[in-house]
């Protein structure tokens, strides 16, 4: 399949300049693939943002990234009309959102009105500037980042900015012999700062992928798998560790994801160890914990590991 096949080639190419993170990069990959967007949640350092320039680097799309701080204006990120004395006339200048692959740097820095500048990009693949609708490049694909440990300064993304993203992917700490290999990487001369040094051959167009999500879209899923992905959802609602459970978004982008994840694996169809394997990504930003769950130790990945346990997995 050539879905399978261009992933194949794209993590290859990959492991030039990424070591350790394996996971969290499919995830990117599964994601524009399956046309949604990420939230990756890690400490500094852990090579968020290096991710995103080479899976940018590798479809040949543009790449931009914006820093969210507290005086970020939703103009700084959308655009705005200019007034040029010259002409007389307004002149729109475009922002950071026009372009195929955005990095939206510590995103909960940012007020949530400059937040909400990119709901109406992210879902409509549109921006409205002065009543002037703009159709934002194809592919678009945001990742978007945020520190788990400092909260000083920070505004928490409402459930609706949450909602839409596809996944939200942690982005820990490598193992101590997979950061050794990155030390003797920079060792040899490997700088983060000039990507191009490493001489990644770019794998597919952002036109090819169109074909990729034309073949994602033909992969099968019989009715079985369907009530199984909302029987999840139905559970995650009844979950007494749960104040909120998944919305019918969630089991959109989990039926959505599982037919990408089933492609990349060189599959037609569906099996229900690809739902397993995407629930907690498409289900840890979307639920919310009772108080008394919490204080037992529970987190959004255990709390859909006890749901996934009363759900009946189809033959």
């Amino acid at each position: 399949m050539l879905t399978q096949d261009i992933t194949t080639r794209i993590r290859t190419e990959a492991a030039k300049v990424l070591v350790g993170q394996e996971d969290p990069f499919t995830h990117l990959l599964i994601a524009l693939l399956s046309g949604g967007h990420v939230l990756l949640e890690g400490v500094p350092g852990t090579a968020k943002t290096l991710m995103a320039k080479t899976l940018a680097a590798l479809i040949q799309a543009d790449f931009k990234r914006v820093q969210f701080t507290p005086d970020l204006m939703p103009s700084d990120v959308i655009g705005t009309q200019i007034f040029e004395l010259g002409s007389g006339q307004f002149h729109l200048r475009r922002g950071p959102v026009f372009t195929s692959v955005l990095l939206g740097d510590e995103i909960n820095r940012a007020p949530a009105k400059t937040q909400s500048a990119l709901l109406e990009a992210m879902e409509e693949r549109q921006v409205t500037i002065e009543g002037q609708r703009l159709v934002l490049p194809d592919p678009f694909f945001v990742v978007a980042t945020q520190n788990p440990v400092e909260y000083e300064g920070t505004y928490p993304l409402p459930e609706a900015q949450l909602d839409r993203f596809l996944f939200k992917v942690l982005v820990d700490y490598a193992p101590q012999e997979v950061e050794i290999e990155v030390l003797r990487r920079y060792h040899t001369g490997f700088d983060a700062r000039r990507l191009e040094a490493a001489q990644l051959a770019p794998v597919i167009t952002p036109e090819g992928l169109a074909q990729c999500r034309a073949e994602i879209g033909a992969v099968q899923v019989d009715d079985g798998i369907m009530k199984y992905i909302t029987d999840i959802a139905q559970a995650s609602r009844k979950s007494l560790d749960l104040l909120l459970g998944g919305s019918p978004r969630a089991s959109i982008s989990l039926l959505l994801a599982a037919k990408t994840w089933a492609a990349m694996q060189g599959r037609s169809f569906v099996v229900p160890d690809d739902v397993k394997f995407l629930v907690r990504p498409v289900y840890r930003h979307r639920i919310i914990l009772k108080p008394e769950a919490e204080i037992e130790g529970l987190n959004a990945d255990t709390a859909m590991t006890r749901v996934l346990a009363k759900v009946e997995v189809p033959r």
